[in-house]
């Protein structure tokens, strides 16, 4: 394995996570130069093993059973949502300690990993159909699912559908191999859940 690049190394450095309490943990990315890597955060995200995008998921994934931290991570995946590493990184520091550590340190575990990672084999075609069949188990277990999907108002009402069918597109995807997993985690960092809304 090749040692890590200087930018990659700060960037590293400037994500692990201190020897503090977990209610002061703070995902900080102020010293890292945006032209470098923030800017490609999506070549990191294509570049990161499976595995580390996982451990993403999976984080996202417990962080959506509490209905704040849901709240704060399903606003990432609206359609013109920001997803940029720096944003996924302002959204780990909005959510509670536990969360806020374990969605850090998969981002850390994502920036390591894909700065000496080769770009990683993605069929789009493919993650698009893994999300479409989680959706379609999820339509079936809750009959709101639909409804929560494409609503899109700005009201409280609407947020709280989309939501709660976040968590639900989430639970059903936490049960498909990792390797579809993963290709459609990495769809809904580069698209958000647009795929399921009306054609």
């Amino acid at each position: 394995m090749r040692p890590l690049r200087p930018r990659a190394l700060l960037l590293a450095l400037c994500l692990a996570p201190a020897p503090v309490l977990a209610q002061d943990y703070v995902v900080d990315l102020s010293q890292i130069d945006p032209a470098a890597i923030l800017a490609s955060a999506g070549d990191v995200l294509m570049r990161a093993p499976d595995a580390a995008i996982d451990d993403l998921f999976q984080a996202a994934h417990r962080a959506s059973q509490t209905p704040r931290d849901a709240a704060t991570l399903c606003a990432l995946f609206d359609p013109h949502a920001d997803r940029s590493f720096e944003a996924l990184a302002a959204t780990a520091n909005r959510l509670g300690p536990d969360s806020r550590q374990r969605f850090g340190t998969a981002l850390l575990n994502i920036a390591a990993a894909g700065a000496q990672s080769p770009r990683q084999p993605f069929d789009a075609a493919a993650a698009t159909k893994t999300l479409k069949q989680a959706g379609v188990t999820a339509m079936l277990l809750h009959d709101d699912f639909m409804l929560g999907m494409t609503a899109s108002g700005a009201d409280a009402a609407s947020r709280d559908a989309r939501c709660r069918s976040f968590g639900w597109m989430l639970d059903a995807l936490k049960d498909v191999p990792l390797a579809q997993r993963a290709a459609a985690t990495r769809l809904m960092l580069n698209e958000g859940l647009q795929q399921l809304g009306p054609r």
